[in-house]
Formats: C-alpha cells, structure tokens, sequence
C-alpha cells in the first residue's frame, strides 16, 4: 500500500466515491474467515457464513388459500355437491372421494383428486349439508401450489446476508435450529487528545467530555461487533506509539481526532512515520481529515474529532467498510431523491452531508450545520447530501440518507 499524497499538499480531496472503493477494496482484501454456528435467535445483526440452501419444497404439498371447500371441477357440472370429509390444518387428508367436496381450511393440505377451492363466502349450504358454488370456478384456484416459496436445492439466502428478523423466519421456516455466521468483528475504539474527559468527571479548564467513544461503540454493537474500549490517547507520540500496538490482535482500531497535519495530531503522525497510509483528506463535509492505513499490519480508521464529522464519515465510509470485512455485498445506504425544503446559494468544492429531516415531503436542514454540534443530527431524521458545485433553489431534487439506513 503506497501513500496517496504527501501530507500538507492542498488541492488533492480524494472524492467520496473513490474514497469509499479503496475502503472497500481494504475491505475485501482481509476478509472475516472465521465462523461460529449459532442458534436461529442468537443470529440477530449477525451475517451468514453459508448460502442457506433448502433442504424441502415450500410449502411442502399443495394448501389451501382459504377457508372453503375443495372439489375435482372435471367431475362437478353445477350440481350440489356433499361434503365427504373435513380437512384442517396439520391434518393428513385422505384421497377426495368422486362426486363429492372436502370441507377445508386455510393452510390445510389439499387432498388428492382436488384441483380447487371455492371460498366459503362464495358456497351455500343447503338443509341436507350438500353445497351449492355460486360463482364460476376455475382448476387450481384458492390452491398454493407445493413448492411455491422455495424448492428443494434453491439458495433462499446467499452468504453474506446479514440476518434480521424477516430471515430468521424464512430459516426457521425451513427447520433451521442453527446457522453458520462470521464471528463478530473486533474492533478497538480509542479517542485522542488531552482536551477529553469522560462524563461524570468535573471539566476542567479547556476540555470536553469524550461524546464520540460512546457514540461509536453503540454504534459498533449494534453493527453486531465486538467492542474493545481502548479510552483515551493523551497528546503524546511515543504513548500512540505504544497503545498502537498493544492493540495488534484487533481486526480494527478505530480512533477519534488527531489524524490531521498538525502538530498535536500524534496519530496522524504515527501512521505516516511508521504505518502506512491508503487514504486521506477527502472532498467530503463534514470530515475531510480522514485517514485510512495499517499499523504494523492492522487496519486503523482515523475520523476526525468532530462529533458531527465522526457522526457522517462513520454511516458513510467506515461502516461499509465493517460490513464488506464479513462479506456483505449491499453496504451502501439507500438514498432517495425529494424536493429541497431550503436554498442553498454558494456552491463548495466538497461533497456536504447535511443533518435534516423531512417536513411535508421535503427536505429541511438544522440551523446550525457546524461540525461540533452532535444536537444537529438528534434533531435530524437523515443525512441531506449537496453535491460538489451545486446550488439548491426550494423545490430542487436533493438526496435524501434517512439515519435509520445507517444506525444498524
């Protein structure tokens, strides 16, 4: 991995795109191996290590559609029919005896000799318990065909699908008790600078509570990964040093602040002296300083202090890279176009993310877009992207990233 530009130089923003294609690309290049199988209800958020192939036809016979009753239409010719045998649900019917309906409710496997079900609202039963149909019929009506969900050998989910609750009921309904998923992803969480302090602690002159390192490893267990709280990194470059490596054994660190130019930014400075970089200074706003390398051959993601910064290059750029290590394929958040509910007149020469939210389909922005203000995106419902050069007029299409695409 060779380094994309000498640190300082101005003019080489690295565009969001390639940006997230080199992560990606880092991504795919140390993939997650190693598997764990899990009972079905542990398998929440977790990704699957093996195509799920089906084992049976789905359903697994012929069922009815509907409560009703069931008939050969070849045998019927209008005439009102009896009723030979109830079938319900969990039942073994037995073969449909010529002349006659099967009474049958939803669910239930339809027996042999049938080839449709009439709803009941559409048949009468006569004094004598013989049926009347009312409407014209046709074959394999109300009838859900055997194997209509799934056959026997078919990839109901590839490998890589991360599991949610819609896919634990389609495993479950297959007869998986287990499944094989990646192992979770370890990652090493560290912020910098000596201006933090974490909350409960008195402030002192000049410093801050640490909000990105809770923001982060929230964020990071839902994702599903195992979470190391490496705390806070004091401005020091031989102690960056030191916790760099006693980090060695994560998939992972990732790290708040110090990984801009400056002088205090020890860690900036300890990837380009002694790592190795493959991307930073992004046209991206909030979050240009990111940086991207490895320490002594483990991967480091350094966002930029800023809560708001950390907030949008994290759901963007880092999170897609966590997903892509265990071998998800769609990592990118869906973005949907809707009207802008705000102008925008002085076009920039960086892709800016905007913290709003939608009020009477349009898109509105906070007040106060600054890089510091995390408030911003409580109040926000989504990210609102402006395109590099780009002005706004109300009512012009903008893109739309609703939060809860990223948050999990």
């Amino acid at each position: 991995m060779k380094p994309v530009g000498k640190p300082g130089r101005t003019g080489e923003l690295m565009p969001v795109e390639v940006a997230l294609a080199r992560l990606l690309a880092l991504a795919e290049a140390a993939p997650i191996r190693d598997t764990e199988t899990l009972p079905l209800a542990a398998c929440e958020g977790r990704v699957l290590a093996q195509d799920l192939v089906s084992t049976l036809d789905l359903p697994p016979w012929p069922n009815s559609a509907m409560d009703g009753y069931a008939l050969h239409l070849a045998d019927w010719t209008g005439e009102p029919l009896p009723v030979s045998q109830r079938i319900f649900a969990g039942q073994a019917p037995e073969a449909l005896a010529r002349g006659t309906c099967a009474r049958i409710f939803t669910g239930a496997p339809v027996p042999a000799g049938a080839d449709c079900v009439e709803m009941q609202e559409n048949a009468q039963v006569q004094a004598d318990g013989r049926v009347v149909f009312t409407q014209s019929l046709r074959v394999q009506q109300n009838i859900r065909p055997q194997g209509q969900e799934t056959t026997v050998g078919e990839v109901v989910l590839p490998a890589g699908t991360r599991l949610g609750p819609i896919e634990q009921g389609l495993a479950a309904s297959l007869g998986c008790a287990t499944l094989e998923v990646i192992r979770r992803v370890h990652v090493a969480v560290l912020s910098t600078g000596d201006e933090l302090i974490e909350p409960g602690q008195p402030l002192g002159p000049g410093q801050i509570y640490n909000s990105n390192r809770v923001l982060l490893c929230s964020w990071l267990t839902r994702l599903g990964c195992e979470v190391l709280d490496a705390g806070i990194l004091p401005d020091d470059l031989p102690a960056t040093r030191q916790r760099l490596v006693e980090l060695g054994d994560v998939d992972l660190i990732l790290s708040t602040g110090g990984v801009s130019v400056g002088e205090a930014d020890f860690l900036g400075i300890a990837l380009r002296e002694d790592g190795e970089l493959a991307l930073w200074k992004l046209a991206i706003k909030p979050g240009k300083p990111l940086t991207c390398g490895h320490y002594r051959g483990v991967p480091v993601i350094g966002l930029p202090g800023n809560p708001a910064s950390t907030l949008v290059t994290f759901a963007l750029l880092a999170r897609p890279y966590l997903l892509r290590r265990q071998g998800v394929q769609a990592v990118e958040p869906l973005t949907f176009q809707v009207p802008a509910g705000f102008v925008w007149a002085k076009p920039g020469n960086r892709r800016e993310y905007l913290r709003g939210r939608l009020e009477q389909g349009r898109a509105v922005i906070y007040k106060n877009q600054s890089s510091g203000v995390l408030r911003s995106a409580a109040w926000a419902e989504g990210l609102v992207e402006v395109r590099e050069g780009s002005t706004l007029a109300q009512g012009d299409e903008v893109g739309f990233i609703p939060l809860s695409e990223v948050l999990g």
